[in-house]
Parts: C-alpha cells; sequence; structure tokens
C-alpha cells in the first residue's frame, strides 16, 4: 500500500506541476508573507528557509514566460501534451523513485522494462530478434554502433587501442543527401580524422537526385580496398533529412554484404514500417543491421528517448561499445516510452501513424491543382513526406508570359520567395508544421511532415485545407510581385540620380531603393549622415501613407544601410507613381531639411536689416514731424492743435525670402501673404474615398489580400491595423515643403510660418510703441 500511495503522489504532483507550469495559477497560500518574483530580478542568495512546491513552480512559470510581454501570454503558452504525453512525464518522475530502490529488486524491475520496450518495438517495426539502445541524443546510437564495427573487426583493438587502425584505416561512407554534421560528429566522437569519412554523391542521371548513387558507391569502395583501406560502415536514409526521399536500401544491403560492411539506416520514413501496407523500398530496411527510431516524434511523446535497434550476436562487443549497460538505472531511460506504449497499445500506435501519413496524402493532389506549385514527392502513393516550391517555369506557362529575365540571378530569387512562402503558411496555419528546407539543387523548398509535427501540434484534415487556402492569396502575390521587379528597378533608374536601386537578390519584395541627398559643398561623412536623416524620415512617411505595401528597412542583418526595401504587392499597383512618390517625398524633405539648416542664418540677417529699417522709420518720422514736435511742452501743444497722422507701417518677416515686407497687404487681403487655402495645400496623394494609394485606376479595393503584402515575419516594422483609415499624413508626422503657386516660392510649414507672425508681431509691436511715445520723450535709435 505504501507504493502504491506513492505512486498516486507523484502523479498527483505532477498534475499540479503541469497545471501551474501551463496556465501559471497557484492556490492562495495561508499567511501573511508571499513570495514575489521580478523578472528583471538577478539570481540571488539561497533562501534559508526553503519554499514549498507551488512557490517554486511558480519561479519555473515565470522564467519560462521571462521574455514575453503581457498582452501575448494568452498566445504564449506551453503547448498542450495528450494523455500519452503524460505518461512520458509521469515515466521520468517514476524513474527517479524507482531509482532508489534496493539493486536486486531494481535490477528484475529494469531488466523487465527493457525486454518488454525491446520486444514491442521489434514487432511493431518488423525488426526481428533486435536488441535495443534508448539515447538522448539521436546520433548516440550511431556512434555506440560504430564503436561496435570497430570493436568486431579489428581484433586487437580492445587491448591496443587505436594502434591497431593505422595498418588498415576505416572508411565510414555517408550519403551526400544526409544530415549535416553527422559524418564530421561521428569523427570527433571515435576519435578518427575526416579522411575516414567518404561522402557518396547522389544520382545525376537515373532515380532521384536525392537517393545514394550506388554504382558509384562500389567504385568508392573498390578504390579504398585498393588503397588498403577497410570499408567499415554505410549510413542510409529511409526518408533524407531535407527531401524525405528513401535511397535504394535493397541494393545498399546486398553491396555491403558483398564487402562485409555494416548497414545503418535511418529516416522519418521508418515510421511507416508499424503500418499493414509497408513499400518494398521501405521494407528493405528490416534487412539493415541497424536503424534508429524516433519514436518520440512520431507519436507526440514529450522527453522520449531515441532508440536503435541492432542485430549482433556477441554480447561483449556490445557491452564495450556502450550498447548495453550493467547499470540498472542507466536502463530506467526505456521507463517513459513503456509506459506510453502501453498506454497506446498496438493499435493506437498504428492509428497515430497512419493519421500523420494520411495528412500528407491528402496535400499532395490538392497541391498539384495549383498551377504555380511544383511537388518534388518521390513517391506520390505512399511518401509521408510532402515537399513543394513557387515555380517560375509553371507560373509562366499558366500566365502566358515568362518571368525569365525579369530580374538577374533567378534562382536567389526564387528561393527568397520561397523563403517567405514558408514562413508565411507557418504564421498563417501555425498547426501545419510547415518548415523551409535549402536543398542543393532545388534551393529553398517548402516541407509538410506530418510524422514530425502533426502529433505534437495536433494536425488535423481541416489544416491542409488551410494550407491550400492560404496558397491561393499567397501565389498570385508573389507572381504579380515577380513580374513588377523588372518595372520597378527600371522607375528607380528613370529617377536617378535621386533614387538610387540596390540589387537585393535575396529580398521577397518588390525592391530596394535609398534616396541620394545632392552634396554640394558636402564632405563624405556630412553625405552620409544627411543621407541616413533623410531616408529615415522618408521610410516613416512611407509607412504612414494609407496602403497595403508594406515598407521597411529590409533584413535584420543585411549588408546595405540606409535603405527602403519594398515589400509584397498585388497586380494592380501602380509601380510609376509608387516610384515617383517616394522621389518627390525623398525631394520634399530634403528640401525641407535644407530650409530648416538656414533658419539660423536668415533670421539673424533678417533681425540685422529690421534694425537698420527701424533706425530708418525713426529718422524719417523725425524729419516729418520736426524738431518742435519733439520737446517735452512744445510739442504737446503741437500735438493737440496740429495732430500729426504718421505715415509708417508694420513690416512682416518673410523667412522663406529671408527679407522685410510691408504689411500693407496683409491689412487690405486681411490673410497672411503667400500662404496657400486649403484646397492649395492638400497633398498630391489624395485619393477618392475608400481607395487605397498606388492602385491603377479601376482597381477594386477589395481584391488584396490581407497577407498580400505582409513581408517576413522578423523584418517588418509597422503594424498596418495602426494606420487611421481616413488619414494618409498623420499630424505626428514632420512638415512636408510644397510649391506655393502665388509666390512662385517655398510654400513655409506650419511651424515657420507662425515664427513668422510673431516676428511680424513685435515689429509692428515695436512701432506702435514710439507713436504712443509721451510728447517730449526722447525717440531711442536702438530699434528695440
Amino acid at each position: 500500500m505504501m507504493v502504491n500511495s506513492t505512486f498516486a503522489q507523484v502523479g498527483k504532483n505532477l498534475s499540479e506541476a503541469m497545471r501551474i507550469l501551463g496556465d501559471g495559477q497557484i492556490e492562495a497560500e495561508a499567511g501573511p508573507v508571499k513570495w514575489r518574483f521580478n523578472r528583471t530580478s538577478i539570481p540571488g542568495p539561497l533562501q534559508g528557509d526553503g519554499q514549498d512546491v507551488s512557490t517554486i513552480l511558480h519561479l519555473v512559470h515565470n522564467l519560462i514566460h521571462d521574455d514575453e510581454e503581457e498582452e501575448d501570454m494568452s498566445s504564449q503558452q506551453m503547448q498542450h501534451v495528450g494523455e500519452q504525453g503524460h505518461m512520458a512525464l509521469l515515466g521520468h518522475s517514476l524513474a527517479a523513485y524507482i531509482s532508489v530502490l534496493d539493486r536486486e529488486r531494481l535490477r528484475k524491475l529494469t531488466t523487465r522494462i527493457l525486454s518488454d520496450t525491446t520486444l514491442w518495438l521489434c514487432r511493431l517495426f518488423r525488426y526481428e530478434n533486435g536488441s535495443a539502445y534508448f539515447h538522448e541524443d539521436d546520433r548516440d546510437g550511431l556512434v555506440k554502433v560504430c564503436r561496435l564495427v570497430i570493436n568486431a573487426r579489428y581484433d586487437d583493438y580492445a587491448s591496443e587501442g587505436y594502434s591497431v587502425l593505422s595498418s588498415r584505416q576505416p572508411v565510414i561512407y555517408q550519403s551526400a543527401s544526409g544530415r549535416p554534421g553527422l559524418g564530421q560528429h561521428l569523427c570527433s566522437q571515435l576519435g578518427l580524422p575526416l579522411s575516414s569519412l567518404c561522402t557518396v554523391p547522389c544520382n545525376t542521371i537515373f532515380g532521384s537526385q536525392h537517393q545514394m548513387d550506388v554504382a558509384l558507391l562500389d567504385k568508392l569502395i573498390k578504390e579504398d580496398i585498393e588503397a588498403r583501406k577497410l570499408p567499415l560502415l554505410l549510413v542510409a536514409y529511409a526518408g533524407t533529412p531535407g527531401a524525405g526521399h528513401t535511397d535504394k536500401l535493397a541494393r545498399l544491403k546486398d553491396l555491403c554484404d558483398e564487402y562485409s560492411m555494416w548497414l545503418h539506416v535511418e529516416g522519418v520514413n521508418l515510421a511507416t514500417l508499424a503500418l499493414g501496407q509497408v513499400t518494398s523500398s521501405i521494407m528493405a530496411a528490416s534487412r539493415s543491421d541497424s536503424m534508429t527510431l524516433t519514436p518520440g516524434q512520431w507519436l507526440g511523446l514529450p522527453a522520449v528517448t531515441a532508440v536503435t535497434l541492432y542485430r549482433h550476436e556477441d554480447p561483449a562487443l556490445s557491452l564495450a561499445a556502450g550498447l548495453t549497460s550493467s547499470q540498472p538505472v542507466a536502463r530506467l531511460r526505456a521507463l517513459p516510452l513503456w509506459l506510453s506504449l502501453q498506454y497506446l497499445g498496438h493499435s493506437g500506435i498504428v492509428q497515430k501513424i497512419r493519421h500523420s501519413t494520411a495528412l500528407a496524402q491528402q496535400l499532395l493532389p490538392k497541391l498539384k491543382t495549383l498551377a504555380s506549385i511544383k511537388t518534388l514527392v518521390e513517391d506520390e502513393l505512399s511518401s509521408p513526406v510532402v515537399l513543394f516550391r513557387f515555380s517560375k517555369e509553371t507560373s509562366s506557362a499558366s500566365s502566358g508570359g515568362s518571368v525569365e529575365g525579369h530580374c538577374p540571378g533567378e534562382k536567389k530569387v526564387l528561393d527568397a520567395f520561397n523563403r517567405w512562402l514558408g514562413e508565411q503558411l507557418l504564421q498563417l496555419v501555425p498547426t501545419s508544421g510547415v518548415d523551409v528546407v535549402e536543398l542543393d539543387d532545388e534551393g529553398a523548398c517548402v516541407r509538410f511532415s506530418p510524422l514530425l509535427t502533426a502529433e505534437v501540434l495536433g494536425t488535423q484534415e481541416e489544416n491542409t485545407n488551410d494550407i491550400m487556402e492560404k496558397l491561393s492569396e499567397l501565389v498570385p502575390v508573389i507572381c504579380s510581385t515577380m513580374c513588377l521587379r523588372q518595372d520597378f528597378r527600371e522607375e528607380s533608374y528613370r529617377h536617378a540620380p535621386s533614387l538610387s536601386y540596390i540589387q537585393q537578390l535575396s529580398w521577397p519584395g518588390l525592391g530596394a531603393v535609398r534616396y541620394e541627398p545632392r552634396a554640394e559643398g558636402l564632405d563624405e561623412s556630412r553625405r552620409k549622415q544627411e543621407q541616413q536623416k533623410i531616408n529615415t524620415e522618408l521610410l516613416k512617411k512611407l509607412q504612414d501613407l494609407e496602403t497595403d505595401i508594406i515598407f521597411s528597412t529590409g533584413p535584420e542583418f543585411g549588408t546595405e544601410e540606409d535603405c527602403i526595401f519594398v515589400g509584397m504587392v498585388t497586380e494592380d499597383i501602380d509601380v510609376s507613381e509608387l516610384v515617383d512618390t517616394m522621389a518627390s517625398l525623398g525631394r520634399d524633405i530634403e528640401e525641407s531639411g535644407r530650409l530648416l539648416d538656414n533658419m539660423t542664418e536668415v533670421v539673424r540677417k533678417g533681425i540685422l536689416e529690421a534694425e537698420l529699417q527701424l533706425q530708418k522709420a525713426n529718422e524719417e518720422k523725425l524729419m516729418e514731424e520736426g524738431v518742435l514736435r519733439q520737446l517735452p511742452v512744445v510739442g504737446s501743444v503741437l500735438n493737440w492743435f496740429s495732430p500729426f497722422q504718421s505715415s509708417i507701417k508694420g513690416r512682416t518677416f518673410n523667412l522663406a525670402a529671408g527679407s522685410l515686407d510691408s504689411t500693407e497687404t496683409t491689412y487690405s487681403t486681411k490673410a497672411q501673404p503667400g500662404s496657400p487655402s486649403p484646397q492649395e495645400s492638400s497633398t498630391s496623394l489624395r485619393k477618392q474615398p475608400g481607395q487605397r494609394l498606388f492602385r491603377r485606376s479601376g482597381a477594386g479595393s477589395d481584391s488584396f489580400s490581407e497577407t498580400s503584402s505582409t513581408g517576413p515575419a522578423e523584418e517588418t516594422t509597422r503594424d498596418t491595423s495602426a494606420i487611421p483609415s481616413g488619414s494618409i499624413n498623420p499630424p505626428a508626422s514632420p512638415p512636408v515643403v510644397e510649391e506655393d503657386p502665388h509666390t512662385g516660392g517655398v510654400d513655409i510649414p506650419g511651424y515657420i510660418q507662425e515664427t513668422s507672425v510673431q516676428v511680424h508681431t513685435q515689429l509692428e509691436d515695436d512701432l506702435a510703441s514710439e507713436e504712443r511715445a509721451p510728447d517730449g520723450q526722447e525717440v531711442e535709435q536702438s530699434g528695440k
């Protein structure tokens, strides 16, 4: 009863821990003191009195979500773990408890767990008379197998060590489509030189371009034997890491038997061995000497070890290679998988694998209906991995034209757009689990491999329909953007030297430009500073426009600086209007900036001229009124008998022209000269109500998809939903200097006009104060 109650307590504690880590809720605690954790706090000393389990779990929860904002907490919850996942997590907790049992009981229990799990896996995946090695790193099983083969092929290796390898250097063969870095990892763990690693090219003429070339492998083996080397082991794939293709395992096994080599197989397609109907190419994997399985990914089991099944008759060599252990605690690594397999049962396991493979088969025929999508599937009838990409050949054939030659480096451009396509699909349909893979021949492709993601993410058939729906929206945007890239480049060249077109083949969008300010009299550092300032301000203005196009600073680690990157567009975009607007806004910002830079000198000269004109006006007033009127008593009498009408008028300070003008026009027209009317100051970018900017005439406002202008996920710099629908240039944006149709000069921004009015008022006040001066008071000539 004590053991049963302990197991029950372990399960209860696990459920409570998962609840706290999942939603961060903690039951109310008694007592006035509650420990609070600050996300920004640094590690502190260990608490002397200790803390309860709930408080510690809450700390773990805070550490997990430390980098998340409060408003994003709801969307960043921990991934849901199914019932089979609970069993796997419970296995880790039970393993810690079981490890404290007495040695004899522990030995019996771990032997039973290891034997059961090995038997179930061998029967499930059709691997007869096999042994199993459970390991955390999925590469560790291959390392141990290599040590087993070395011990078996070199008789004196156990006593002489690596010195026996000098007589005949061992060679390990791997496919060119294999996992990157796997061969280097093997050599590093085994202490072998990199010359012991031989990469076998894939087919170039016959068969899949992701399958190992068997004829070339045979030739390489013969050459190594002639060079007195020992062919040791061959790593083949039932589902290459990138494309998911399967090597010709039957022929490779015959070749390995001929040269006494060990055949090791791994890959996601090995999961289909559990199904009732298995293709002959996959069935050949059951003849291999060893194979590595990852049931945790296939069945949605968290923290479950990988398994390497192998056949070897000498248990001493297996022990020497590390494939078996005499320590009972090491065998407990199989406990989470042992519990999960029992919970699912044979039918449950097969059903999960069948569901994942069915998802791939449901998506494949739908993809073939899209003219611009090219599928790269090895076996259309049974492949559990679907690979596809946007193809310029299929898109040009469907549109009646060709995108060939629209921009140089077509492969780089297509790769960039396919990366964007994969990122958008993952963002729009996160439960699909699609990702982007880079292949040597095809380039960037979008991969849908439900065996690796479906059980973890909960992918269902409706998610494949969502993928197709989003593809039907995204593909036309890619087609139109690629076709308009050439127009954008030509329009940018037309505005040279004001706009410089930046060649960015890896940018998934319309293109990139940089506004080049006029550099008369500026050194290089000053010119760069001015360029950065103008382009930064231009980017802000473009982002504030009422348009669906995304403007950004480009890739985070891009080589070009001070550039404006234009995102994806639809076919109804007027590229000429777009580039004209960018050039026009850039010129306005440049002119406004230069006006502000010259403001200090203009004001200083204006004040000096104002002082001179005031002094001259005072002198003219003295001459008109006469000397007698300046005397204290006489002047008052004369002014009483014969009032004198002053002819001095006010002055207005025109900052644009840097000159003083008379206020007669102001008084007569009751308006500030040179200020445009509201109709004249309206921006030329205004469109009809409800129409977005840069649309060609007649284009509907609803023809643009909400995802069509979305740039790469971490590369966009604004939220389009934050732009008011009725405002093109929000008041927060800096003023734009415009041409005044009345004066032919420069129209002064509002805050500059306000300064002009202040100077004008000050001059009038000074002149009026002199007219109101008491009789006989001496007029100061300083022009106050």
